[in-house]
């Protein structure tokens, strides 16, 4: 297996570690595999698009969902670091209204699964962070939503200083208790 895989305290959310080939000119690792997804993180999963950001240190991206076409997204930093966050935002869920939190950097290499079903967010750490994820449904904004990244109902406990640089939509982002959730 070219990966590890562990479920984190929201057990479909998983954290997933590509096994590095290294040596004095560099690494290589495989990035995604299609049949070590299925097998190890989730069966059934199509992405079906890639997209890329950039952010500036304490710049806090979330926390976003579709409330239709909901998308599974797996994310990973590339260069710098931040720290990523999930809440389950299933109103069935017995886990709903928990979130759980990682650092994701260039240097560790780790990905997060965050599936269907979840808010996510994420805030940069290092002076600047280039983030990619893959989507299981295209971005439509007539179903995105957001939830305010400090709604004291979810209380997640970024590791920031001050306020972070926020869009104007997140800034206007709904409490959980107001927002449009799944079922």
């Amino acid at each position: 297996m070219a990966i590890q895989v562990t479920a984190t305290a929201l057990p479909e959310v998983k954290i997933i570690e590509p096994k590095v080939f290294g040596d004095a000119r560099g690494f290589f690792y495989e990035s995604f595999n299609a049949l070590e997804f299925a097998e190890h993180v989730e069966a059934g999963v199509t992405f079906v698009q890639d997209n890329h950001s950039r952010s500036a240190k304490g710049v806090l991206r979330g926390l976003h969902y579709q409330i239709q076409h909901a998308q599974g997204k797996l994310v990973r930093v590339v260069s710098g670091e931040v720290y990523d966050v999930a809440v389950d935002i299933r109103r069935s869920s017995p886990n709903f209204g928990k979130w759980v939190g990682v650092l994701l950097s260039a240097e560790n290499q780790r990905q997060m699964w965050v599936p269907p079903g979840f808010a996510h967010g994420f805030v940069v750490v290092s002076e600047s962070a280039d983030f990619l994820y893959k989507t299981t449904d295209y971005w439509y904004a007539e179903h995105e939503r957001s939830i305010v990244w400090n709604d004291p109902a979810i209380g997640i406990d970024w590791p920031i200083e001050g306020e972070p640089l926020v869009a104007a939509k997140d800034a206007a982002g709904k409490r959980l208790v107001d927002a449009d959730v799944f079922a």
